[in-house]
């Protein structure tokens, strides 16, 4: 069990190449144990290659990464989600015909298999691990529909539930609130702050006021490394973020 300020992922001069391109230039990192941290960087900055190499879908070319004090930078990308990551893209990809207690199902069945997880019988860690993502989600009252009559906001916590399902050390979220009305941001935002008292949350975001609201801890991330991290406000001060990202010349 991590400890609060303890590290649980660590990342050492991470490299990553596309035809000639560096996507990830000798990148450092570290994310803390129950943190709600957000990665922020203008297009380019390396955020999505970050994610995908720490969950196994990119091979690096150099450097390490640790996932609770393993070495998990070769292993595959369902190796390292049975180890408790789990990640959701920024588009929703639920299963539309089935109701929302169903997608929560398949999500949290330990096996293999769209008919195997709704007909297999449900071990009580399993129906309470689907309980919880119907409560914290707020999609109790929703869970008999179909995925496919939700609004795009419901979808998200839709898919936010099935990571949770699966019950992760680590959540990772890709612009959860892309898309969103008003009133889904707000409601998104206080849906993060929730599951960060309980485990890591990690945030790939784009709309600064979003991140304002929910950020314990920046990180800026620029031509392939990180520039700089700390609180909203240091980061939103410092001159380097706000002429790279923040579009404001440096004095």
């Amino acid at each position: 069990m991590t400890r609060p300020g303890e590290s649980i992922l660590e990342v050492s001069d991470l490299v990553v190449e596309f035809d000639g391109f560096r996507a990830l230039d000798r990148l450092s990192f570290v994310l803390y144990a129950n943190v709600l941290t957000v990665v922020i960087g203008p297009n380019g900055a390396g955020k999505t290659t970050f994610l995908d190499v720490i969950t196994g879908r990119t091979r690096a070319h150099g450097g390490s990464v640790r996932f609770l004090g393993r070495d998990i930078t070769e292993l595959a990308d369902y190796r390292i989600a049975r180890l408790g990551m789990a990640r959701k893209f920024q588009a929703p990809t639920v299963f539309p015909d089935l109701s929302v207690r169903d997608n929560l199902r398949v999500a949290a069945a330990p096996v293999k298999g769209l008919w195997s997880a709704l007909r297999g019988r449900l071990t009580p860690a399993t129906r309470a691990a689907i309980d919880e993502a119907l409560a914290v989600t707020g999609l109790g009252a929703l869970a008999a529909r179909p995925a496919a009559a939700l609004s795009h906001g419901q979808r998200q916590w839709l898919e936010i539930g099935m990571a949770l399902a699966t019950q992760p050390r680590l959540l990772l979220l890709d612009e959860p609130i892309a898309g969103m009305t008003g009133e889904e941001v707000d409601r998104t935002a206080e849906l993060l702050q929730e599951i960060a008292r309980r485990r890591s949350v990690l945030v790939i975001e784009h709309d600064m006021s979003f991140v304002r609201r929910i950020a314990q801890r920046v990180c800026v991330f620029h031509q392939g490394r990180q520039l700089v991290e700390g609180s909203f406000e240091r980061i939103s001060a410092d001159e380097r973020v706000r002429e790279v990202y923040l579009g404001v010349e440096a004095s």
